[in-house]
């Protein structure tokens, strides 16, 4: 069996609708500002120097992400496990980023696609205090494409219909499972004292 070749797409899937490639704009338009402004929650993308890839989800209240212009996003980044996976990418790799803001109840989903600088200026993060704090650092993004994404996966996920939420209990807290995965033994909190803890972390 070969693999697929770009002919073997083109044959397979067929070329996309004039509009689907119009629709790419260089700019954050009226409705790309709405849709920012109206979403908490984004998964931003960044290759590191040698290719290897990294997704990571980003959260804060209704457009934590500031369209600061029509080609400008700051995006604030708060604390997490200091991997710091996507913005070590980001600094060591080209410094391209693709980002996808979603809105819970929307299918639609808004994709940009840029530059990244990183900054620690303190007036700026003086700007983005949330949870009491303000973020460790900036990520500006320099805009190069911006477009509203088909609702499909989405409808097919049912992603926010009540029908198709999972009980979580169905699977290990966090903290147990990745105990398990490294041999640890029984965590030493529960997992709802380490949801608590999370939560006082924001």
């Amino acid at each position: 069996m070969a693999d697929l070749t770009l002919e073997d797409l083109d044959r397979i899937y067929g070329q996309p609708k004039p509009t689907t490639k119009a629709k790419s704009l260089d700019h954050i338009d009226k409705y790309g500002r709405q849709f920012i402004g109206l979403s908490p929650f984004c998964v931003i993308s960044a290759a590191a120097a040698d290719g290897s890839m990294d997704v990571s989800p980003r959260g804060g209240a209704a457009g934590f992400v500031h369209v600061e212009d029509d080609r400008t996003l700051l995006l604030p980044d708060r604390p997490g496990n200091n991997r710091l996976d996507t913005l070590r990418n980001l600094v060591g790799g080209d410094g391209r980023i693709g980002m996808m803001f979603m809105i819970p109840g929307f299918d639609d989903v808004y994709r940009v696609n840029g530059r990244v600088t990183l900054t620690d200026d303190a007036a700026l993060l003086a700007r983005f205090v949330e949870f009491g704090k303000p973020p460790r650092c900036l990520v500006r993004v320099a805009v190069e494409e911006a477009f509203l994404h088909c609702p499909k996966a989405i409808m097919r996920a049912k992603l926010w219909e009540a029908e198709t939420r999972v009980e979580r209990s169905l699977m290990p807290g966090l903290s147990d499972m990745i105990a398990d995965q490294l041999g640890l033994g029984p965590p030493a909190e529960s997992s709802a004292d380490a949801l608590a803890r999370w939560g006082q972390q924001l």
